[in-house]
């Protein structure tokens, strides 16, 4: 695959499989590349600079500032070597990337001319996690990883086998091909799969006011819904994002409409719709609302119990379904029991292509966690069942699915 104009920048923490890296700078300029590479101070003692200087053609960058002669003044470019460095690539790869060196990356820290190039970096950023298994699985470097893909980063996964220690187990970072791989398909757009593709998604709860200061609601955080807005934007979407009142910040490249009721969410849906390939209404929409909404304050009452009459909301996934033209619509199901059959009759009866079921009583799955359990089943009723894994990852994997629709 030709990567012919393009220019890599590679970035080698201190772990032993640092190595393989000369034969991934082999890889990159025989295929036509433009290699950089940069080092943290503990990555010499696997690899030298002197072999990677020579195999890139350029000076491997280790200090935070590069020498200057004694004489000169240094330049700006001498004192913000790191912002051009980012500056300067269309990727930047880091391979291997230590568990220390990722918890920086998640923190913001910037004590190395590495990490400080990160946070500096406008192109695409690829990490490849490599360490044992041990620190792999350990949870902090676990919510680390996760944080790495929420904040879009490119995450290629461990591979499992022969580790440095000499167990077995998952921490080997991939093969130099496999790195490679991945770079070219990110650098010649087959990893933007949903590019030109215009998305729409719903997330969180809806509000539905019983006076001034009270309301209906649900424990929805939105959390699934910003991650597939997220994801989608990532993979190359145009994606608008509506959503009900929660504390998330607005994924980068994503147009967002804010709203509180079902009624606005309703409303923001229609006037929205047109021109997109896939819906996905990932909302916990109130099923009901009260009747009518009290001026100011109710007031409580020492004898008499306080009752609410309530009506249904628009079903707003019904009216996509009813409506639906040339867009693929995908629903949500959160059901405590037989969970499988009800979302099969949702699929019929809401003329769903595609539906994620999920359920609050399985650990990591449901409202408020940073993790989820899910279930796809497709119109054709074919059910494909996934472990517990991070939003972000469930996102992914659902925007995969809905690519097979």
């Amino acid at each position: 695959m030709s990567l012919k104009g393009k220019k890599i920048l590679l970035g080698i923490t201190g772990g032993i499989a640092a190595y393989k890296c000369c034969e991934l700078v082999r890889l990159f300029k025989k295929n036509g590349a433009e290699v950089r590479v940069v080092m943290t101070p503990s990555a010499i003692n696997f690899v030298s600079p002197v072999t990677l200087s020579a195999l890139s053609g350029n000076e491997v960058m280790v200090n935070m500032f590069p020498e200057v002669d004694p004489g000169k003044s240094p330049t700006v470019e001498t004192k913000t070597w790191h912002v051009y460095t980012g500056l300067w690539a269309d990727i930047f790869v880091i391979a291997p990337a230590t568990a220390n060196t990722i918890s920086k990356m998640v923190n913001g820290i910037s004590d190395n001319f590495l990490t400080a190039t990160v946070l500096s970096a406008r192109c695409p950023v690829v990490v490849s996690p490599a360490m044992d298994e041990d620190m792999y699985l350990n949870e902090v470097t676990a919510s680390n990883v996760a944080k790495l893909k929420e904040f879009g980063y490119w995450v290629i996964e461990p591979e499992t086998g022969e580790l440095a220690s000499g167990l077995n187990g998952i921490g080997r970072m991939p093969e130099t091909q496999t790195i490679f791989n991945y770079t070219a398909e990110l650098l010649n757009g087959s990893k933007r799969d949903l590019e030109g593709k215009k998305v729409l998604i719903t997330a969180g709860p809806t509000y539905e006011p019983i006076d001034e200061v009270r309301y209906i609601g649900n424990y929805s955080s939105g959390k699934m819904g910003f991650s597939l807005a997220h994801a989608a934007s990532l993979r190359g979407a145009e994606v608008i994002l509506i959503s009900g009142p929660v504390a998330l910040k607005t994924p980068r490249n994503v147009t967002r409409v804010d709203v509180t009721t079902a009624g606005e969410m309703f409303e923001a849906v229609k006037a929205n719709v047109a021109g997109n390939d896939f819906v996905i209404m990932s909302a916990a929409v109130a099923d009901y609302k009260p009747k009518s909404v009290y001026e100011g304050k109710i007031k409580k009452s020492e004898t008499e119990a306080l009752s609410i009459e309530t009506e249904r909301t628009t079903d707003i996934l019904e009216y996509l379904g009813i409506n639906k033209k040339d867009f693929k619509l995908v629903g949500f199901a959160l059901e405590s029991t037989n969970e499988i059959e009800y979302a099969k009759d949702k699929i019929v009866k809401k003329n769903l292509d595609m539906i994620v079921v999920n359920n609050p009583r399985v650990e990591g799955a449901g409202f408020g966690t940073d993790t989820n359990v899910i279930t796809i089943i497709n119109s054709a009723m074919k059910i494909s069942s996934f472990a517990r894994m991070s939003k972000f990852d469930a996102a992914n994997v659902i925007i995969n699915n809905m690519l097979g629709l």
